[in-house]
């Protein structure tokens, strides 16, 4: 065989093995889908960024434009909540995520993400409040959060926000559209997963707190735009999705300290089909467990453990903005064993909550907020 065949067959080899490892989002759907239904709650919120249940019967729902909507026993409250902080509504930018701390029965404390303009400059950024909430309106605000350096760009926020086991608030911010200046910079807050403690307060523990010139709340860097983020029950480790450019989306296990690569590799590629870099590994940089090409547009995340959904528990649902379906990710410990894809055509799924007992809520753009049920 010459060596010219012999280059031919591997070079086909090697393109056989990278779509293979590629994971493609040819996502299919699930045949037990049918027993799984969905059950409108309410339109009245147009693009449900975050959710989260503050007991069994209030469900606080952030709408991207700056409005807090609260839904009482799943009816929408005509009036907003009151008090919420001054947003960069535009593009990707408004309010946020939400989250409630772990002692919230006792302490009532609300944890939002938002587009801010606090600090000092031009632009906005990633900003993170806490605040209670009494008689419709945030009351005991405090700032313990603002992302440095401001910009005027308006994309690429990040923005989930999470609580470990031990107590510490955990939230990431995207690369906000300068992929080339901020990730991997520690000086700068940008492509960012953060760790605080409820307070504001940095922990001593933090990777980089002694490291000259950078950032102290910094937990992990070389982030492009991390949507997604829960704790993994089991091992208590955060575990994020981002939104890859064209392809390369990502599922990351979140260590102390560690550089997930971007822009420096990826899978991806640009918009307009150029290329980003030529490399996909990196030594002292890490890999994703999972990765979808072409591009699904991950945003929200949730682990479901209860037995409610018998065919999801033990899994990792996201949700899909591009290709607007729920995506199901099949997890043996934290290897991805495969993926199907539930609800085809719920519209963009921006969020998810799971009520007290179980119930999963899903918050779609424009199209509404569900609950869903099973049906055997």
């Amino acid at each position: 065989m010459s060596k010219t065949i012999k280059a031919l067959l591997a070079g086909v080899m090697l393109a056989t093995t990278t779509i293979s490892n590629a994971q493609e989002a040819n996502i299919p759907l699930a045949p037990e889908s049918e027993q799984y239904q969905l059950e409108l709650i309410t339109k009245g919120v147009a693009i449900p960024w975050g959710m989260v249940w503050l007991n069994d019967k209030e469900l606080l729902v952030s709408n991207r434009a700056g409005d807090l909507r609260l839904i009482r026993d799943g009816k929408l409250l005509d009036e907003p909540v009151k008090g919420v902080p001054e947003v960069h509504a535009k593009n990707q930018g408004g309010l946020l995520d939400l989250e409630i701390d772990p002692d919230y029965a006792n302490n009532g404390w609300i944890y939002l993400s938002y587009s801010g303009y606090e600090g000092e400059g031009q632009g906005n950024n990633t900003s993170i409040m806490r605040a209670r909430l009494k008689d419709m309106a945030l009351v005991d605000k405090e700032l313990l959060f603002h992302g440095y350096p401001k910009t005027e760009r308006v994309h690429h926020y990040g923005s989930r926000i999470e609580f470990d086991n031990e107590g510490y608030l955990f939230f990431t911010i995207g690369d906000r559209g300068q992929r080339d200046v901020h990730p991997q910079r520690l000086d700068h807050d940008p492509g960012k997963v953060h760790r605080i403690h409820s307070d504001g307060a940095i922990p001593e523990s933090n990777p980089f707190v002694k490291t000259d010139n950078a950032r102290p709340t910094i937990y992990s860097y070389g982030h492009r735009n991390p949507q997604g983020m829960a704790l993994h029950p089991v091992t208590g480790d955060i575990w994020t999705h981002e939104h890859g450019p064209r392809g390369g989306d990502e599922i990351n296990i979140i260590k102390a300290g560690n550089n997930y690569g971007w822009p420096v590799i990826t899978y991806g590629i640009n918009y307009n089909g150029t290329t980003i870099t030529e490399q996909t590994t990196k030594e002292g940089m890490e890999q994703p467990i999972w990765r979808w090409t072409p591009s699904i547009a991950p945003s929200a995340m949730q682990f479901i453990t209860g037995d409610k959904y018998p065919h999801w528990q033990g899994h990792l649902l996201v949700g899909s903005l591009k290709f607007a379906h729920l995506v199901l990710v099949e997890l043996d410990g934290n290897e991805v064993k495969g993926h199907s894809k539930w609800f085809e055509g719920i519209g963009r799924l921006r969020s998810m909550a799971v009520h007290p007992n179980g119930d999963l809520y899903l918050g779609t753009d424009g199209n509404g907020i569900y609950k869903v049920s099973y049906q055997p």
